[in-house]
């Protein structure tokens, strides 16, 4: 049409190239105009004819008998009342007919003009036993059952707020409380609401299907129960939605949905799998003391405005995946009963898990959170919510865990920021195992490459490459073209990617394994006093005990030189007692605390022991057996920090007279080794006690020398544990 008419312009030779661009351009945006232009230009006006003849000539869509009203113009606009009361009227008459065959309704490419009230065309009902039975199907009675069931989990948390759970955990049972029945199943299909949706209070007892249906006023599905799967996907919501108090019993689908104003699910009830994936909330978004008894997706869904989820309770898993959180969300008093993955995520604002519960089975893993502590918030109980952000590998993480860390930090929550620091370091530690003992591609032999299971083409393959260039990820594997992706996908996570390791270098790792592990074994990495206190406690009850037998048990004959019956009873009742003390903070505070315990062993077992057997083997023959190896300060006794005190006193006569002979012969001596062992690991005493300089067995020396080195090492993770699970105490050593 547009070339005829620009024919008669285009006659003049110097503009014909124009009038042919021009009409080209024409007729391109000729096709490329809307297709929704199409389909409202084909919508049929609905009659009261119209609508009498779809309602006796029904079809059959996906199973079920539907009333056919797809692509219709349909005007329920005030102005327009006679035909607005006739159209309820006429479909309600059909709809609510009893029967085995319960008829649905398609609105699908419809555009509905003024309000659309959709309950009213349900069958208004009381919601208890003995009503519901003359007028449903077995099966139909046995969904609506299922509300009962409902209910009484709901009172399992908290008493529900609905008119029709209240009805029905009455006693007795009141018929007070009444619901629309839609039997049938509604079908809308990209229909356009211009006006208010009510389908509030109403049971469908069949799919409910509005895909990409435009709700351009208020949408109201409060107190809905949707018995068979709700799929909402691509739906746009340009005002307020509610759904509180709505029960979602099948699937529920809001895939891409979205929600241009504010969008309320107080308390509503998911028995199925939710999924609100890549769907965009502009407004607030109220999920308040919603039940999602399965899985829930929020995966890619982008949260512009804030997001309330307290008090909600998540049964299975919580998928959060690369969401986007601009404003605050709130997960304060939730219940998290499976893992949640905040892989991807970004909170951009501030996150609170304030008082939300944890089971055992749960917690939030963080990998690849998007999270700046300067601008962003990680709210959550002190001492709890730490222990509970875990990430998968440290590369690519170190970024989220420094975050994380100066995040709690800031908020003065020093147990979680260790903690974070604790999870960093064990990741740590997997990384340098990893490396250590899994076969390095750009180092290992051709013969290692075929033990691990490459193929003697592809072992050499990979010896030429790293003659060329080395390796610097396991994926470039698949550049070869000897390498098929079956063998990567079987080996990649049996090899590792690095530089080539020579002795030098080997040792030097193995040595940074090593004191890594002691110190996340007994101290946590510095984050765990009670640990730390429960490591010192057994040291000393066990070197007490040694020493005291080594001191007091001598010899059996020619004359024999032991202890009481007396002192043994003290000093063995004792030792229980602290050992025991020691294994309880162990075995509360360790993560693994038999292999704490295993470490404690090696160091305070096998080097003492071998040197008291040898020291018995040998035989005591000395002058001053009666006398004992310890002596004591006798100048003062009082509590003293002995920050440079040795274990053996010095020859200067003048020192030497002040030490005196510990009394073999009274009932508290057994204290003095106690006190012994405490100078030695932690240079704090009632009393200096040292050993003699005269007539002393070297064994017996190298003992309290072996327990005097290794309070050195003591003292110093105490310290440095301290400084760090005490805010400003680190001050205060530093300053000392």
């Amino acid at each position: 049409m547009y070339k005829f008419l620009l024919i008669p312009f285009c006659k003049g030779g110097n503009i014909t190239k124009f009038c042919i661009a021009l009409i080209s351009l024409l007729t391109l945006l000729l096709f490329l105009l809307p297709l929704s232009a199409f389909a409202q230009a084909e919508r049929t006006p609905l009659t009261l004819e119209l609508l009498q003849e779809r309602l006796h000539t029904s079809t059959v869509r996906e199973g079920n008998l539907t009333v056919d009203l797809r692509q219709m113009v349909i005007d329920l606009r005030p102005d327009n009342a006679a035909f607005r009361d006739a159209f309820y009227q006429l479909l309600r008459k059909e709809l609510q007919k009893t029967g085995s065959k319960p008829l649905g309704l398609d609105l699908s490419n419809s555009l509905i003009q003024g309000d659309f009230i959709g309950s009213d065309l349900g069958l208004r009902t009381p919601l208890y036993a003995q009503a519901i039975a003359p007028i449903f199907t077995p099966a139909e009675q046995e969904q609506l059952e299922r509300l009962r069931v409902v209910c009484l989990q709901s009172l399992s948390v908290a008493l529900p707020s609905s008119k029709d759970c209240r009805s029905l955990l009455a006693t007795p049972a009141t018929p007070s409380s009444e619901i629309s029945v839609f039997r049938g199943s509604l079908v809308l299909e990209k229909t356009n609401f211009t006006g208010t949706v009510q389908f509030n209070n109403t049971f469908f007892l069949q799919s409910v299907n509005a895909q990409g249906a435009i709700f351009n006023q208020l949408a109201n599905w409060q107190e809905t129960r949707f018995s068979r799967s709700a799929r909402f996907n691509n739906a746009i919501f340009r005002r307020e939605s509610h759904w509180q108090n709505s029960i979602f019993f099948d699937k529920a689908n809001f895939k891409q949905t979205q929600f241009q104003e504010n969008a309320f699910f107080q308390e509503s009830f998911f028995e199925d799998i939710t999924n609100f994936n890549q769907a965009n909330f502009k407004q607030l978004a109220k999920f308040n003391r919603v039940q999602w008894q399965n899985n829930v997706d929020f995966s890619g869904v982008r949260f512009i405005n804030s997001a309330h989820f307290t008090k909600a309770i998540f049964n299975q898993f919580l998928f959060l995946t690369e969401a986007t959180f601009e404003q605050a969300v709130t997960f304060r008093e939730a219940q998290f009963n499976q893992p949640v993955n905040l892989r991807g995520t970004s909170i951009l604002n501030q996150a609170d898990f304030s008082d939300a519960s944890f089971a055992k089975t749960a917690f939030l893993n963080v990998s690849g959170l998007a999270f700046n502590s300067n601008k962003a918030k990680i709210l959550g109980n002190s001492g709890q919510i730490g222990e509970k952000l875990i990430v998968n590998t440290l590369q690519g993480n170190q970024n989220v865990l420094r975050n994380l860390g100066q995040n709690f930090r800031q908020l003065q929550q020093i147990a979680d920021a260790n903690q974070i620091e604790y999870t960093k370091q064990q990741l740590r530690l997997a990384q340098l195992t990893r490396r250590l003992v899994t076969i390095n591609i750009n180092d290992a032999s051709q013969t290692s490459l075929i033990n691990l299971g490459f193929s003697p083409t592809q072992a050499e393959a990979i010896a030429h490459r790293r003659l060329i260039k080395p390796f610097r990820n396991t994926s470039e594997l698949l550049t070869l073209a000897d390498i098929d992706l079956e063998t990567y996908t079987k080996l990649s996570s049996q090899i590792v990617v690095d530089e080539p390791l020579f002795l030098g270098g080997w040792l030097l790792l193995a040595w940074n394994w090593l004191t890594l592990s002691l110190l996340l074994l007994l101290s946590g990495y510095g984050t765990d006093f009670c640990l730390v206190f429960g490591v010192g406690t057994i040291a000393i009850a066990d070197f007490g005990l040694l020493f005291w037998l080594i001191d007091r048990l001598r010899r059996l004959y020619p004359s024999a030189i032991i202890p009481t019956v007396d002192e043994s009873i003290w000093m063995l009742t004792s030792f229980t007692v602290l050992t025991l003390l020691g294994l309880l903070a162990i075995l509360r505070s360790a993560e693994q605390p038999w292999l704490t315990l295993a470490c404690l062993v090696i160091i305070i077992v096998p080097a003492p022991l071998v040197l008291l057997l040898r020291l018995y083997q040998q035989g005591r023959y000395h002058d001053l057996m009666d006398t004992s190896y310890f002596t004591e300060d006798g100048s003062m006794r009082q509590l003293r920090l002995l920050i440079g005190r040795l274990p053996v006193i010095p020859r200067y006569e003048v020192f030497r007279d002040r030490y005196m002979p510990l009394l073999c012969d009274r009932h508290w001596n057994w204290l003095n080794y106690y006190d012994f062992s405490l100078n030695n690991l932690l240079r704090l005493g009632f009393n200096d006690v040292r050993l003699r300089d005269k007539h002393l067995p070297g064994i017996i020396s190298t003992l309290a020398w072996y327990q005097w080195s290794l309070g050195i090492l003591y003292i110093t993770l105490l310290l440095w544990t301290l400084s760090r699970t005490i805010p400003g105490l680190n001050l205060l050593i530093y300053l000392k």
